[in-house]
């Protein structure tokens, strides 16, 4: 892993000490230029060169995710912008799994244009800048912009298409303010995509939807709607069929024609909304409260308050032609199965679709095979071995009680579509305490339901309680237990990608829990300290950092890092968590954490121009990522130094590497190196 490091590390140096002018290497060569398209529009072309194994990304990318590449014209009282911008050739999509969603890039030149109208006679100039981030597999630079000027002359006006053609003016008002939209979009979203497999990731996605559907399949077969069906149905074709060969394939074209009929369901969802649109969909915070919302309604339908059913005519018509016989009876006989279950099904079959679009792809038709698959085997199963028959379980209470624990499982899954909907618009209503607590009242009541003390609508008089249940009762309860000490800071790994992340948090180290920082302060934090990662107290500000760090005499960990960087993540979460680092970062080094894609605004008297690479500094990401440029000659994220209050270099700086071990001896040899 070393040796990988230093190869990293060596290329992004030699190319940024040679090609420093370019904003720390040349990973992605631009050309810009204008061409005339009538008399008085212009199209704005940027055409972009990644080098080898790096990539630019597109133009156009789901919300809250990575920095899409964006064509700002600075306004002017003559210039109008239409339309949006356009990219050639179709760039490539790969899913990245800390976003859950599909990013398009392009790893060979593209063409990014944007047309321009000239409103008035006489020259004018087309200005603005083109911003972009370029990416490899272990590490990505920060946001840059290119610049560009050029003066066009217009001798006359041609009038603009209207109607249908017409470019509304809502949309130019909107393309004219955009980078002031681009910096609302792109607040949380400086994509770091290291250390990604994005076609073993997708494989992986699709794996887990296909498993997730296969087994809520199997537990839509035991509920009420379907499970009194098998008996039922293969005792229809074995009593039907003149041989015990014919049964057989009458009921195994029945359990083909469910599949089918689920599968096509799954196509026409990513047909109608496309594979794209439904992971846009899907990270956008309108969708996720629609979602919760549906998946509430399901979950009160399970409770038992009321039933989904399906209008009764549909019924009757499936019914109807079942009565055929053959091929299409047999097809039809199964779709009346997938119409009488649906109060069933059809909150099962939302969710997966549900879960399945925040995959995009082919998640959705994956997922209903998945489903179909558990619902339809035993039709066939037990066609082929009628005999075991006998040794199905009675239909009874337990029925409903199925699916009364599907519909507690509903309810706390809808909360995790409320809280990216809360997380995407940064209300920090359901925080992570909040999150931890609604689900520990869920599964407590769940636990409370399989032990006999709550009841609800359809339940029957239950004299004896089934091991089976108690044995469930005891599992529920054990895993409410073990949520609580999450309210005060416990990591609840067990649940890890469901409730916010420990930031998000109304107490970074959770309920009723002192900072670990009062070693630091007796009292409070210093000025510009908070609780960074891992609850390790932190400044954000590298030049007050370093003022304290005088005044205490401790040297310095400057951690580069991303708001969205992913690999920055698994580094606190595997490596900063360890005991002992986290110890020697809170009592004996100074963390400053310096966020290269932080887009809040600098004073206008802090505002530069960088002396490596001749671009205006604008915001607080600039200026870090200029500050590691400037003093490191490399860029990059994560990227760790350590440094003593004068200033020099304790060591050689560390980049994203897992080793706890090795992490650990690096702080202890810095710790040395600064008491000699």
């Amino acid at each position: 892993m070393r040796h990988k490091i230093f190869l990293i590390l060596s290329f992004l140096l030699s190319y940024t000490i040679s090609n420093a002018q370019l904003g720390g290497g040349n990973q992605v060569e631009w050309k810009i230029s204008v061409k005339k398209v009538t008399d008085n529009v212009f199209e704005v072309v940027g055409e972009a060169t990644p080098q080898k194994g790096w990539h630019v990304y597109s133009a156009f990318l789901p919300e809250n995710t990575a920095v899409p590449t964006t064509i700002t014209i600075q306004k002017a009282d003559n210039i109008k912008v239409l339309g949006k911008v356009t990219e050639t050739p179709e760039p490539t999509t790969v899913y990245d799994p800390s976003f859950k969603a599909n990013l398009k890039w392009h790893n060979a030149t593209a063409y990014f244009s944007q047309k321009v109208e000239v409103t008035a006679p006489g020259k004018a100039t087309i200005a603005g800048h083109i911003e972009y981030m370029v990416c490899n597999d272990e590490t990505c630079m920060p946001p840059d912009e290119e610049p560009f000027s050029f003066t066009v002359e217009v001798t006359k006006l041609t009038e603009q298409p209207t109607g249908e053609n017409a470019i509304q003016e809502g949309e130019n008002t909107q393309q004219q303010s955009v980078e002031e939209s681009t910096v609302a979009q792109q607040e949380v979203a400086a994509a770091q995509v290291q250390d990604i497999k994005p076609a073993d990731e997708k494989q992986e996605s699709y794996w887990s939807i296909f498993i997730l559907a296969f087994f809520a399949g199997f537990a839509a077969l035991l509920t009420p709607c379907v499970f009194p069906m098998i008996p039922m149905t293969v005792s229809f074709f074995t009593k039907q069929s003149k041989t015990k060969a014919q049964g057989f394939r009458n009921a195994t074209l029945y359990a083909i024609s469910i599949i089918l009929i689920y599968v096509i369901l799954g196509t026409m969802v990513t047909a109608i909304f496309g594979a794209g649109a439904l992971n846009a969909m899907s990270s956008n915070p309108i969708f996720n409260l629609f979602f919760f919302l549906l998946l509430i309604v399901f979950a009160i339908s399970f409770l038992g308050a009321f039933e989904i059913v399906l209008p009764a005519s549909w019924v009757n018509l499936a019914d109807k032609n079942a009565d055929k016989g053959g091929l299409l009876g047999i097809f039809f006989m199964a779709f009346t199965l997938a119409l009488v279950s649906f109060s069933c099904t059809g909150p099962l079959v939302g969710t997966i679709i549900v879960e399945a679009a925040r995959n995009g792809g082919m998640a959705p038709v994956i997922g209903m095979l998945g489903f179909s698959l558990a619902l339809a085997l035993p039709f066939a199963f037990f066609a082929a071995f009628p005999g075991y028959l006998n040794s199905l379980p009675k239909s009874g209470g337990w029925l409903n009680s199925v699916k009364v624990v599907l519909g507690f499982l509903e309810l706390a899954f809808a909360f995790k579509f409320l809280s990216n909907a809360d997380m995407a618009l940064d209300l920090h209503i359901l925080e992570r305490e909040t999150f931890l607590a609604i689900w520990i009242a869920v599964f407590g009541a769940l636990a409370l339901y399989l032990f006999g003390k709550i009841k609800l609508p359809h339940d029957s008089p239950m004299e004896h309680m089934p091991v089976s249940r108690l044995l469930l009762g005891i599992t529920v309860a054990a895993f409410t237990i073990y949520m609580i000490p999450g309210l005060w800071g416990a990591p609840v790994k067990l649940i890890s990608g469901f409730p916010p992340s420990s930031n998000y948090a109304e107490s970074p180290m959770g309920v009723g829990r002192e900072s670990t920082a009062a070693t630091t302060s007796p009292a409070v934090l210093p000025e510009g300290m908070h609780q960074g990662p891992q609850g390790i107290p932190a400044f954000d500000d590298y030049y007050t950092a370093l003022e304290y760090s005088k005044k205490v005499n401790k040297p310095l960990l400057l951690d580069f890092t991303g708001k969205t960087c992913v690999n920055c993540r698994k580094m606190e979460d595997n490596v900063w968590s360890d005991a002992e680092i986290k110890e020697m970062l809170t009592n004996q080094y100074i963390l400053v954490s310096l966020y290269v894609d932080l887009r809040k605004d600098l004073p206008a008297n802090e505002v530069y121009t960088s002396k490596e690479t001749g671009k205006t500094i604008k915001n607080v990401g600039q200026k870090w990522a200029d500050f590691q440029l400037t003093r490191f000659q490399i860029q990059g994220q994560p990227y760790y130094v350590l440094m003593s209050p004068d200033e020099v270099q304790l060591g050689q700086p560390r980049a994203f590497d897992l080793d706890v071990e090795e992490y650990k001896n690096w702080l202890k040899d810095g710790l040395t190196t600064f008491g000699k």
